[in-house]
């Protein structure tokens, strides 16, 4: 129950928060190449390494 009340009340503070943003400045949004670039070399670089229970997570550099 405590959990329930817990992501209802942070569903809330986001609609309070995103609300005031405009529809015209939404459509606007697009993500800066860098980030976009950032974001693909980042995942080329991540490998999951699964043994036995275990999961490690190793960045290649």
């Amino acid at each position: 129950m405590r959990y329930s009340l817990t992501l209802t009340s942070k569903l809330a503070l986001m609609e309070k928060t995103y609300s005031k943003i405009s529809p015209e400045t939404m459509s606007n949004l697009s993500p800066k190449a860098e980030t976009v670039k950032f974001l693909l070399d980042y995942s080329k670089a991540l490998s999951v390494i699964d043994c036995y229970k275990w999961k490690f997570e190793a960045l290649l550099n």
